[in-house]
């Protein structure tokens, strides 16, 4: 008696697959597809992913956490300053700062993006993640980076026609157009931001959920899915790499070209013009060789990977502000005005 309840009682824990995937309520054969995508829905699905980090040395992790926090405040203190400065300053009303101001802003939003979280990982032992967080760090991490992408260009414009064409440059760069720019390179990062948001939630997620990194990104992302990425890895490269190294490219002709018609300035509109487009040079290096060595890699060290990101996430948001404007003596004459004022105070 004992010996037949147990079997029965195996039974019904462990019924007999039907033969041919038939259905049991109606007896009729299931379809292939049907049933794939009934085996993919009836898979458990990942809701958070849990981060390496930059090191699980408790030493660096402290020292990591006084650094950054530091270079944080300093990069929310120095951006902030200058878009006071430049709105509270009216002769500081042209293109060239009307753009630098919009940087500042994007730097704020960049490095909020995923500092913050890097911060709350180094001080806890459990670096987590919701899958709907994550997506959004995502999303708006390429949305941040792909306007200052497109800003960087924009900006490398607008010193090409200052410098090589001075007398056009009223009519090509008002203020009006500058708004439009504005706006276009928010919609183009939108637009991008969307494409590699949707290109990675299309894909389930079911298995492993450790991510070597401290945010989330696309590429160590989609690694966790559990299904072949070749495909979706090709779009993601193909359409980040392809943005960032073709403006990196034209950055490089602008300034090119602005340093060769330099031979024809006065030695002082020289030497001030080389000043400001190497200093605009450094922050492009800076910013656009960390977004390539990723982005156009689909199969790359992602322990690498984490170390190059620090360059364009924590470290150039804050080099800025200094940069641009902090050492312009425009700026800075502003700066001085505006405490007399007691508008800092």
């Amino acid at each position: 008696m004992m010996t037949k309840a147990k079997q029965q009682q195996q039974q019904q824990l462990n019924p007999k697959p039907t033969e041919g995937k038939t259905n049991q309520s109606d007896g009729k054969e299931r379809d292939p597809l049907e049933t794939h995508w009934m085996d993919a829905l009836n898979q458990t699905r990942v809701t958070q992913f849990v981060f390496l980090g930059l090191t699980d040395n408790w030493v660096l992790e402290i020292l990591f956490f006084m650094a950054f926090s530091a270079m944080y405040v300093l990069t929310l203190w120095g951006n902030i300053l200058i878009m006071v400065t430049i709105v509270f300053t009216p002769r500081l009303s042209t293109p060239m700062y009307f753009f630098l101001s919009n940087l500042s802003f994007i730097d704020i939003c960049h490095s909020s993006v995923t500092v913050p979280k890097m911060l709350e990982g180094l001080l806890f032992d459990r670096k987590t993640i919701s899958f709907d967080n994550c997506i959004a760090q995502l999303f708006f991490l390429h949305l941040f980076s792909c306007a200052e992408i497109f800003l960087l260009t924009i900006m490398a414009y607008d010193r090409y026609v200052a410098i090589c064409a001075p007398l056009h440059y009223p009519n090509v760069m008002n203020m009006r157009v500058c708004v439009q720019l504005v706006f276009v390179l928010w919609l183009a990062g939108t637009v991008h931001s969307l494409v590699q948001t949707f290109l990675t939630i299309r894909l389930p997620y079911c298995g492993p959920n450790v991510i070597d990194s401290y945010f989330c990104d696309v590429p160590p992302v989609i690694k966790l899915a559990c299904t072949d990425t070749c495909l979706t890895g090709m779009l993601t490269v193909s359409n980040s790499g392809t943005i960032s190294l073709s403006c990196f490219l034209a950055l490089v002709a602008s300034y090119t070209i602005i340093l060769v018609s330099l031979r024809k300035q006065s030695a002082e509109g020289c030497r001030k013009a080389l000043s400001t487009c190497l200093a605009h040079f450094v922050v492009v290096a800076l910013f656009f060789g960390p977004c390539i060595f990723i982005y156009t890699q689909p199969d790359t060290s992602f322990s690498s990977d984490k170390l190059v990101s620090v360059f364009y996430t924590v470290v150039t948001p804050l080099l800025n502000p200094f940069i641009y404007t902090l050492r312009n003596e425009e700026v800075k004459s502003a700066m001085k005005h505006l405490r007399q004022r007691r508008v800092f105070s």
